[in-house]
């Protein structure tokens, strides 16, 4: 059996950046393990093709939550990423690190060097950000301002934000609407796995094994000796004489973990699961954010006269193979920002998007971005920054096979409502500004202006969506708090085993969480290299 330094669980977000970070050193051995496959698909590299990713069972987990009783008991869909690059290889590339006050919060809740300031320079070290200036930063991650190609739609709704008194930001690093940056590189997506794997791959002390889907942590008493995975059929193990580093992300982590002996442990022994560490909090503070969006018809041209047009999706084809730009080079989440939804406030508490593609008809297990509706038309939307809710990720079987139970308990608190009616009435304020008033036609279904209180919570709980943001499920807090980690990122109670994902974070961050996974990962391989 090989027996390697560090075997890390998961070539996601998270664990493209350790495989790179910790293979560096040539004196030690790295195995990194995946579920999925290549990411050497069209619909992956070309950034449009993310709305064929969607619902693709061959790079996607396709995980369903349960039934969310107060969102009229409707069941969630959740994509995750199986492949190389994990959800950085089929999110809509939106990179935002969120507002700094995110991670003195996660220093206050227990975990020294986990704020503001040394986020923001490990921050610096991930990116590279590239404007109509040229490039800023030596990061790995192409970060690129990509507002030159924006729809030209874009230009009302920073007009209506102004008239709205809203500032302008960058929505990199914090507060203002502007155009979104996304993880692009000369026109191709530059997921995880291009920025730090792929170049790590050409040293020979990395291992990468893909289609091998772990199974379980071996343990010894309380230390982590290995992990067990399948793989074409057959059932192999691999061995670790240093540390096994989850990375599986805030749905597979605690399943994991839960699989192998960690967790709740009357939840474990009624599958006959023997308890290595009873450790409560693992799948516990579940975070996601919750969506609202809605769609109008206008009078000017929008996405939907060049990507639903054979004729707009041959040009737009022709333009991307011979320049590398346009629609086929961006993503529809081209606009927004952090924003305060009303006065008084001490931080922003909503972000904001606007798509300028718009459609209606349902189209089952697609996400369709080129058959947009056949009218010019544009998507308003928004989610509360910080909801206080959460939910739960637990087995439902001791078969690892066996997909685990999502509850997301979301609107469980009067602040998450509130902060949803705010978020409305906020658009409300947009809709009725003259920049707004210009460009609509018409809504294309409900629209929040003139409706009372309930009639907005009530849309809510029949149409709010998951913004695919989860995390905190093996969360960093002291352990009697109920954290799974401590600010090493080390399972409590137990040796040679870390958690380095989204899992791990303390609270939800006000914006995407892609940039805050690669963040914690680069930061927790600086404690991992020096002993921590």
């Amino acid at each position: 059996m090989d027996v390697f330094d560090y075997i890390i669980v998961g070539a996601g977000s998270a664990g493209c950046v350790l495989a790179e970070r910790l293979s560096a050193d040539p004196n030690t051995r790295v195995l990194l393990l995946e579920a999925g496959g290549s990411d050497r698909r069209a619909q992956i590299r070309v950034p449009i093709g993310y709305g064929m990713s969607y619902h693709d069972p061959k790079v996607n987990w396709r995980f369903h939550a349960e039934p969310d009783a107060q969102l009229d008991n409707r069941r969630m869909y959740w994509p995750r990423g199986k492949v190389l690059g994990g959800s950085s290889a089929i999110n809509a590339m939106v990179y935002a690190r969120g507002l700094p006050q995110d991670y003195d919060d996660w220093e206050a809740a227990g975990n020294p060097g986990w704020n503001a300031a040394s986020t923001a320079e490990t921050y610096a070290r991930v990116e590279r950000r590239i404007g109509p200036e040229g490039a800023a930063g030596d990061g790995p991650l192409h970060v690129t301002d990509c507002s030159n190609d924006y729809h030209p739609m874009g230009r009302h709704y920073l007009t209506a934000a102004r008239e709205m008194g809203l500032p302008e930001g960058d929505t990199v690093t914090g507060e203002g609407v502007g155009p979104y940056c996304t993880t692009t590189k000369g026109g191709w997506r530059n997921s995880a796995a291009d920025a730090f794997l792929r170049p790590a791959l050409r040293r020979r002390n990395l291992k990468l094994v893909t289609g091998a889907e772990v199974l379980r942590i071996e343990m010894r008493g309380r230390r982590a000796t290995g992990v067990q995975y399948r793989r074409g059929g057959q059932t192999l193990s691999a061995a670790c004489r240093g540390e096994v580093i989850l990375s599986a992300g805030a749905v597979k982590s605690p399943q994991l973990l839960q699989l192998s002996g960690i967790g709740p442990g009357a939840l474990l022994r009624s599958f006959g699961i023997a308890v290595h560490i009873d450790a409560p909090g693992v799948g516990g503070a579940l975070q996601d954010h919750l969506s609202m969006t809605y769609a109008f018809r206008c009078t000017e041209p929008t996405l939907n006269q060049t990507l639903g047009r054979l004729t707009g999706q041959i040009g737009a084809a022709l333009r991307y193979l011979l320049r590398r730009d346009g629609p086929l080079s961006l993503s529809v989440n081209q606009m927004g920002g952090l924003v305060r939804s009303r006065p008084g406030l001490s931080r922003p508490d909503t972000q904001l998007y606007c798509n300028p593609l718009s459609y209606s008809t349902v189209y089952r297990d697609k996400r369709p971005l080129l058959k947009p509706d056949p009218w010019p038309g544009f998507i308003l939307g928004f989610n509360p920054c910080r909801p206080t809710s959460t939910g739960r990720i637990d087995i439902a079987s001791a078969d690892p096979a066996a997909a685990p139970r999502i509850m997301p308990n979301s609107l469980t608190t009067n602040s998450d409502i509130a902060d949803m009616i705010a978020g409305a009435r906020l658009v409300e304020r947009m809709l009725q500004t003259p920049a707004m008033q210009g460009l609509i036609a018409g809504p294309n279904g409900f629209s929040p202006v003139g409706a009372d209180d309930d009639t907005l919570l009530a849309d809510v709980r029949a149409r709010a969506s998951t913004v695919f943001h989860p995390c905190g499920t093996c969360r960093m807090a002291p352990e009697e708090a109920g954290g799974v980690v401590d600010p090493a990122l080390r399972v409590w109670g137990a040796e040679g085993l870390r958690v380095v994902d989204a899992s791990v974070f303390p609270n939800i961050t006000s914006a995407n969480t892609n940039a805050p996974t690669i963040m914690t990962a680069m930061r927790a391989a600086d404690l991992i290299l020096a002993g921590a």
